[in-house]
């Protein structure tokens, strides 16, 4: 087996899924890249095809499932042309059976403990120009050593921590990603480091199912917050960013961190999956409202710029109108700044796939699209709290204008400013709110 013959051959990545799918991606460009392989934006031109998969949501696994089938023909006009779907799909419960049979035409088919051999898996189909279906139970490695390849220069993705133990009754993803295992410091603390010091990037984004889990299963019993204060004694002009919460293992040391390092950004994604106690007994999410807001009121006291994201679920089974009203009622009271609304989507395998009382799609439909509805209010007015407040920015040019990036991801303009080709980090002071636009000046 030899990479001679990928050499300057063409490869394209389609991507399905979270910030850990995307990162994933950059290590499969890595792998492909050191096949010497290049990348191509047109898929039917590649030479060889990666689908990287997502199955937490129905609707992710229907539109890879159809753009891998549009490339049926594709496949029928040019055998040569290599196909390999992994990632999620192949890896959760009869899925390898069910690619298998109703995907013939492609080549190779591994889940996601094994997704770090895809360069091995193509010499080896290379060589011997037969089908190779692997799913393996557990990880034989990390791809934590492989070199990304990324399209964002300012934005760095690191993932701190795999798999997750909380067993939620609608989530697949123990299934398919495994339990927690987390990296050890010196391996996250080196990466950010370099990417910081020898790399140029401006915001380092932690990732984990359940980031706040971080370090429980390791020799040397180790907390998340005890991590973040370690990697802002790196030096250098960046912020972290953190992805994703949960309620559960959330801190008040943790909030003290974000409180008062000035390397910590101050933006939180938090979960709440839903505004009924009831509902989140059944969805086995180990706290009730009463927990979640007061975390919510702390987080608030004692960082009044806090950027507030959640992910909620509309239309778990036995979600009554009354629950429903709840989260309406949560969203209120709560003022997120985003949210990430989705209907309830049966994924095989999950306790709560076999629960009789299953909401229909038209009232789920119909309750997503109220929520939304509200949200859109709710951010029309939270837009308001912008004015006359400062906040610390990252200086970059968009579209040929200078703009201030919040922790948050607000966009503020910087009408004034002539951009100097440099991003840095600079406090912003929002002067005028208007039609949803945010425009200030630099004061430090």
């Amino acid at each position: 087996m030899s990479s001679v013959d990928f050499w300057g051959k063409k490869f394209h990545v389609v991507t399905y899924g979270c910030q850990m799918n995307v990162h994933e991606s950059e290590k499969i460009r890595g792998l492909l890249y050191n096949l010497g392989m290049i990348e191509s934006n047109d898929i039917e031109d590649a030479d060889v095809v990666v689908f990287n998969t997502c199955c937490i949501r129905e609707g992710a696994e229907d539109r890879a499932y159809n753009n891998i089938m549009a490339l049926k023909k594709v496949k029928q006009a040019d055998k040569s042309k290599i196909i390999v779907v992994c990632g999620c799909m192949p890896q959760q419960k009869n899925g390898k059976y069910n690619l298998k049979t109703k995907l013939p035409f492609v080549d190779i088919i591994i889940g996601t403990h094994n997704i770090n051999m895809l360069d091995k898996y193509l010499l080896k189909f290379d060589e011997t120009h037969k089908r190779i279906i692997d799913i393996m139970e557990t990880p034989v490695a990390s791809m934590d050593n492989v070199k990304s390849v990324r399209d964002d220069k300012t934005n760095a993705y690191v993932n701190i921590i795999y798999g997750c133990d909380k067993f939620c009754t609608y989530c697949i993803v123990p299934y398919v990603r495994g339990r927690e295992k987390s990296r050890p410091v010196k391996e996250i603390y080196d990466e950010v480091k370099d990417l910081v010091q020898n790399q140029g990037y401006k915001f380092i984004t932690l990732l984990g199912q359940n980031v706040n889990s971080y370090g429980k299963d390791l020799e040397e019993k180790m907390t998340f917050s005890t991590l973040l204060n370690q990697l802002c004694t790196i030096e250098g002009d960046f912020k972290i960013k953190f992805m994703t919460s949960h309620p559960m293992d959330f801190s008040d040391d943790l909030i003290n961190v974000m409180k008062t390092q000035p390397k910590v950004a101050k933006a939180l994604h938090l979960p709440v999956q839903s505004g009924s106690s009831k509902v989140l007994a059944r969805m086995n999410r180990h706290y009730d409202i009463k927990h979640y807001m007061r975390i919510i009121k702390k987080v608030k006291h004692a960082i009044p710029n806090i950027s507030l994201s959640t992910d909620i679920i509309v239309g778990f089974p036995g979600e009554t109108e009354r629950d429903f009203n709840q989260t309406m009622k949560l969203i209120k009271r709560v003022k997120y700044d985003q949210i990430f609304a989705f209907m309830y989507s049966k994924r095989t395998g999950t306790p709560a796939a076999e629960f009789l009382d299953q909401i229909d799609e038209r009232t789920k439909s119909i309750r997503v699209n109220k929520l939304l509805r509200q949200q859109k209010l709710i951010q029309k007015d939270q837009v308001k709290k912008y004015f006359n407040r400062t906040y610390n920015c990252l200086i970059k040019q968009i579209n040929g204008v200078a703009v201030g990036i919040t922790d948050g991801g607000k966009e503020i303009y910087i009408p004034t400013y002539r951009y100097n080709n440099q991003n840095y980090f600079a406090d912003i002071k929002v002067e005028d709110v208007r039609n949803h636009k945010l425009s200030g000046v630099i004061v430090r």
